[in-house]
């Protein structure tokens, strides 16, 4: 492993061990420095920026072991994006990651719409050094509207280990999400998911879609509407709302996919108050589970649904407490 930090200017060194004779230079390069990926190792190899014993090689040279290996690369700022003073809520805090509460309203990323006001200022803001990693750290997403926790590296080799946690489908993504209708069972959608064919902001379940997979069971059930734990098993845009959406259980409040609002009959005036007033999906990501990409440790975080999702439940147990005793009483 190299013997530098990996947010250094300086040159990165490490020596190859005498096990690796007669392997691709390429292969043991990734070894000996793994927080930086494949492909930009050899993008460096091709440009001379990685040297053995001083000279430059080919990626499928063979090494003899015993050589030192070098990188001359200065780390290039990645995310363009200016820092703002945005308040985080951090969950979990170290040299490596960052875990936070992403609170409803926050857009990830800038784009058009959005150039400010974004999780990539307020994180440059709180660590100008991210500015060298892609998307700052940033290794998955939460839509706008969607609250809860999200995990951001600090470094490269923590990026490029939660990268491939995330691939691998060893992090553990658990979501809080209220459905309409009464479920009575819990289970897995499998429907792949791709770009609608013709609305280009919306996803759909499509034949040729990409693999998507989400597990869930019953949490609370209430008269016309449950409330769901799901699983992630895959991350494609979108995933929960339209596997839901698909599986004609939409989530309340979701103004892409959720369809016309439909009031349960003789609805509670809280329940009919909360219900029109929930102008977004009602989806939270409640606990981020993985392995502490330098140390090894598993990290567990969770955060509790932000207060309107909080009002949108108590009126939904009321409602059906309420109704509930009506029933009795008519016996």
């Amino acid at each position: 492993m190299s013997d530098t930090p990996a947010d250094s200017d300086s040159p990165r060194q490490a020596i190859v061990p005498d096990t690796a004779a007669g392997r691709r230079f390429d292969a043991v390069l990734a070894e000996l420095f793994p927080e930086f990926s494949r492909s930009k190792l050899t993008e460096w190899i091709k440009s001379g920026d990685v040297l053995l014993d001083g000279d430059t090689v080919r990626g499928r040279d063979p090494v003899r072991g015993g050589e030192v290996a070098s990188l001359h690369v200065v780390l290039d700022t990645q995310t363009h994006a200016e820092p703002e003073d945005i308040p985080l809520e951090v969950l979990y805090e170290d040299e490596h990651v960052f875990v936070i509460n992403k609170p409803v309203g926050l857009v990830v990323h800038p784009g058009a719409g959005n150039p400010t006001g974004t999780l990539v200022n307020a994180l440059l803001f709180r660590d100008p050094s991210l500015s060298v990693l892609p998307r700052a750290g940033i290794v998955h997403r939460l839509d706008k509207d969607t609250s809860g926790v999200m995990v951001i590296a600090r470094t490269i080799q923590a990026q490029t280990a939660l990268v491939e946690q995330l691939s691998a489908r060893e992090v553990h993504r658990q979501y809080l999400a209220v459905v309409v209708g009464a479920l009575v069972s819990g289970g897995t959608a499998t429907a792949g998911i791709d770009r609608h064919p013709r609305d280009r902001i919306r996803m759909a379940v499509r034949e040729d879609g990409k693999e998507a997979i989400t597990h869930y069971r019953l949490r609370e059930r209430f008269r016309a509407h449950t409330a769901l734990e799901c699983r992630l098993e895959t991350g494609r845009t979108h995933q929960i709302r339209v596997h839901m959406a698909h599986l004609r259980h939409p989530i309340i409040g979701d103004q892409l996919y959720g369809g016309a609002l439909k009031l349960p009959k003789g609805a509670s005036d809280e329940l009919v108050a909360e219900l029109r007033g929930f102008k977004r999906q009602a989806l939270h990501a409640e606990t981020l589970e993985f392995v502490h990409p330098i140390t090894g440790e598993k990290i567990t975080n969770s955060a509790p649904p932000p207060a309107d999702m909080q009002a949108l439940l108590h009126a939904l147990r009321e409602d059906s407490k309420r109704f509930a005793e009506q029933e009795r009483n008519r016996r």
